[in-house]
């Protein structure tokens, strides 16, 4: 006799199936909501989002002050103060070298322009000075036509900036606050949660900042391995201002895509004003090499055992942050993955039924519980 299909089953699977859809569709508006309050609120996220990163990075140091019996305020003010002379000894180690070779490289950069004009005007280009002329002039004359959106492209960019520092500057700010009183804020969080919240709020936030700690000494790592291995391309080829290019590697790591871009740029530029189109070319494939493994062997390996993610899952979280929200999308795509697995993780062990506690197992010849004893001694005894 053939199955028949039961109606009754495919009833209550079908209800099923309703009601975990309709659960699903109500978390997803959660979700939804919270992302759109975020959004809304990003001018003050924003900071907040800085600041943890660099309390990550800075924590170490005021956590061993403290343990040497600093007080919490003055271990935070130092590692603040310690944290701006870094930052404004990284921005000089790249500025005053580029500044005392600005006239060579300004030179250079002249020279190289030239060189390019000359490649052009011979074969198989053929472009004469009357043509480069004539597309000189007609950038300038769209430049003036197009006053009103260079304006407006300018003003725009002004803004940004004064966005950016007045960012910096309350992300310094909550930095310092963070490294004074961030060990009391898992108690103080607790005492406001009614409930299990006050035990499990506690306990993922304590797990997101271990993972975010693990995140940004991964991404000092690569940093590393970059400025190494580029900055000895460019020692092998003679170029200048290896030290500063360098740390500027270094320092653009924590800066996905654009990061990067900018400083091969500047290296190529150097490469190509102080030594040459050839030299230029080969720092440049050098470079193209050091990211390709950066991208798909170093990052994903490094992070992958920091953070517990697998590679393919840290490189499918860069692309779809990236399309996202661009380069923001791309710094917090693998940090929020993270903590999503976290929250993932915590939800699993608490949702898991404990395991059945099994019985030992006796002896083969051991006799049956309900045997009777026969009163005899047991040997050894």
């Amino acid at each position: 006799m053939p199955d028949t299909l039961s109606s009754a089953r495919a009833r209550t699977a079908l209800a099923s199936s309703a009601l975990i859809s309709a659960q699903l569709l109500l978390v997803a508006v959660a979700v939804a909501a919270v992302l759109w309050a975020l959004a809304r609120m990003w001018s003050v996220v924003w900071p907040v989002v800085i600041a943890l990163f660099l309390t990550t990075l800075t924590w170490p140091l005021a956590r061993a002050l403290r343990r040497r019996g600093w007080p919490a305020a003055l271990a935070a003010v130092a590692v603040t103060v310690v944290f701006l002379l870094v930052v404004v000894g990284v921005v000089a180690l790249i500025a005053v070298p580029m500044a005392s070779q600005s006239g060579e490289l300004s030179d250079g950069v002249v020279e190289g322009i030239q060189k390019v004009r000359e490649w052009a005007a011979g074969p198989p280009l053929n472009i004469g000075d009357d043509q480069v002329t004539a597309a000189l002039d007609s950038a300038a004359a769209r430049v003036q036509n197009s006053v009103g959106s260079v304006v407006t492209a300018v003003a725009t960019g002004l803004a940004a900036m004064v966005g950016g520092l007045v960012t910096a500057v309350l992300a310094l700010f909550l930095m310092f606050f963070f490294l004074k009183d961030g060990p009391r804020f898992l108690p103080w969080l607790a005492r406001q949660l009614p409930g299990r919240l006050a035990r499990d709020i506690p306990v993922v936030a304590k797990r997101t900042w271990v993972t975010l700690g693990a995140f940004m000494r991964s991404q000092a790592l690569v940093g590393v391995l970059d400025a190494v291995f580029i900055g000895l391309g460019l020692w092998v080829l003679d170029v200048p201002l290896v030290l500063p290019l360098m740390v500027l590697t270094f320092v653009s790591a924590f800066v996905p895509i654009v990061g990067a871009v900018f400083a091969g740029f500047v290296a190529v530029l150097i490469a190509l004003v102080s030594n040459g189109p050839t030299d230029a070319l080969i720092v440049l494939g050098v470079i193209l090499v050091v990211q390709q493994l950066e991208g798909n062997v170093f990052q994903p390996m490094i992070q992958s055992r920091g953070l517990g993610l697998h590679g393919a899952v840290i490189l499918l979280a860069v692309t779809l942050g990236g399309s996202l929200a661009g380069i923001v999308g791309s710094l917090l795509a693998v940090p929020l993955t993270a903590m999503i697995a976290v929250v993932w993780n915590y939800l699993r062990e608490q949702l898991t039924d404990p395991e059945p506690e099994s019985e030992p197992t006796p002896p083969a010849d051991a006799p049956p519980a309900d045997a009777p004893s026969t009163g005899a001694a047991i040997p050894g005894t």
